[in-house]
């Protein structure tokens, strides 16, 4: 193939050669003929540039270079030269123009190394990373299981803790925790052995609350253990077995009284936890809600003491033991004193628990305690009056059957005969009402009482009195 040199330049392997040598007169040469003179017409004499056995580009100028003015420098007729080999491959090259002052664009080579970006930098770290957990994860699987960890695997993965299950103040685990270290259990030593029912601190000195039926037939010599396991000896302050309350004191610093609540701000179908040692179970809670208030009950040992309550009723499992516990709620406050069951036994038989447990209101079990430790006996209250059974007839109530001269019911115009209806809108339908309903409150309270008298209803105000004993 022929070699066709760069515009204005000589051929490749060869040294420049200076016009002047190659031609020595500018202009047309007066001894050579033009080209394409001798023969044919258009035909030149000379041989074509690279052939007649010349090696490399020809020597000799391009036609029209002798003085044309404007001839091209490159041989742009070399298609129709006649003395060129038909054979042989022909190149034209065409110049291309540059402007004057630019530059050509640099290229740049793909393949050509260039330096790192910031993403290449950041990539290149967290790669590593996840080579090197990969690589971890396998290396502690493969060793689990070589080491027999890799059988089973128990339990599913980690979940958010429930509301439920984290254990907030007001939450009923939350309540538990914090009025549990003011919850004992009793041991009173008697004649018969040793008796034993649960009771609360009810003041910073030592003073704990319990039923009269625990520390009854005791011969004075009584112990408490608190939550912790640790014991002390405790002393009788007081009893009164017709509100079955009593009060023992203990001697122990650093104890923590219960927070007391309103036991007549009560509904019925309010959360309650019952608190206690059942069966000698100690520090067992219970939950269940108020079942029923005001509930009138009358209960007592054979040949001891009659004891009434207008009780809070509630569902928590309460079990012998839990007598003398609290009932507290929802807010941890102490609102009842676990005192008694309702089962389903006959006489003399062990009961247990069916969902029915009374607990005495904790506003009539502080007026005790008070009156217990302040002058070391309880008051009882009373109206001044005595009833029969139910009247049977229509509408109900309890006919009186005796009056009380200058007591509360002679001094608020109740007589012999009347019916009492309701008090304080409580209807009255058994002789227990009237004294249970009665004992629940302090005296001096006032009382309002329906009655019919004949054929009229009348409304009265009722002050009730202490008890004179």
């Amino acid at each position: 193939m022929p070699i066709v040199p760069a515009a204005g330049g000589p051929a490749p392997g060869h040294s420049p050669t200076p016009p002047e040598a190659a031609v020595p007169n500018a202009g047309p040469s007066p001894s050579w003929p033009a080209p394409g003179t001798y023969g044919s017409a258009g035909a030149s004499p000379w041989p074509a540039p690279g052939t007649s056995g010349w090696t490399g580009a020809s020597s000799w100028p391009a036609p029209g270079t002798y003085g044309s003015v404007g001839a091209s420098p490159w041989w742009s007729d070399a298609l129709a030269d006649p003395w060129r080999d038909p054979a042989a491959p022909t190149a034209v090259v065409v110049p291309g123009v540059v402007a004057a002052g630019t530059e050509p664009e640099a290229v740049t080579d793909p393949d050509a190394p260039g330096r790192p970006t910031l993403r290449h930098l950041l990539l290149i770290p967290v790669l590593t990373a996840l080579l090197a957990g990969t690589l971890g994860g396998a290396l502690g699987y493969a060793f689990a299981v070589r080491g027999g960890a890799g059988e089973a695997v128990l339990g599913g993965a980690p979940a958010e803790v429930p509301a439920l299950a984290q254990r907030k103040p007001e939450s009923l685990a939350g309540v538990a925790e914090r009025v549990l270290p003011s919850v004992v259990t009793v041991r009173v030593s008697s004649l018969g052995g040793t008796s034993e029912g649960s009771g609360f601190i009810a003041t910073a000195d030592g003073h704990v609350i319990t039923n009269d039926h625990v520390v009854a037939g005791g011969t004075g010599k009584a112990s408490v253990v608190f939550n912790d396991g640790s014991t002390a000896p405790a002393t009788i302050v007081g009893q009164d077995p017709e509100s079955d309350i009593a009060v023992i004191k203990v001697s122990r610093p650093g104890l923590r009284a219960v927070e007391f609540g309103d036991s007549d701000a009560l509904a019925v179908g309010d959360p309650v936890l019952a608190m206690g040692s059942p069966l000698s179970l100690a520090n067992t809670v219970t939950a269940g809600i108020v079942s029923a208030l005001d509930r009138t009950m009358q209960a007592g040992e054979p040949g001891g003491p009659v004891r009434y309550y207008a009780a809070i009723q509630t569902d928590a499992a309460v079990n012998h033991g839990n007598s003398g516990g609290p009932l507290v709620d929802g807010a941890g406050r102490v609102v009842g004193v676990n005192s008694t069951i309702k089962s389903l036994v006959a006489e003399g038989q062990e009961a247990g628990n069916i969902g029915l447990a009374f607990a005495i209101p904790i506003n009539q079990a502080k007026r005790v305690t008070q009156d217990i430790i302040g002058t070391g006996k309880a008051r009882r209250t009373v109206i001044g009056a005595r009833v029969d059974g139910p009247t049977g007839a229509l509408g109900g109530g309890l006919r009186l059957a005796q009056v009380e001269p200058s007591g509360p019911a002679d001094g608020a115009g109740l007589k012999v005969g009347d019916v009492i209806l309701k008090i304080n809108g409580r209807p009255m339908t058994e002789p227990t009402d009237l004294t249970a309903l009665v004992r629940k409150y302090a005296p001096g309270s006032v009382v309002t009482v329906e009655f019919r008298r004949g054929s009229d209803r009348q409304n009265t105000s009722v002050t009730l009195a202490a008890d004179a004993k």
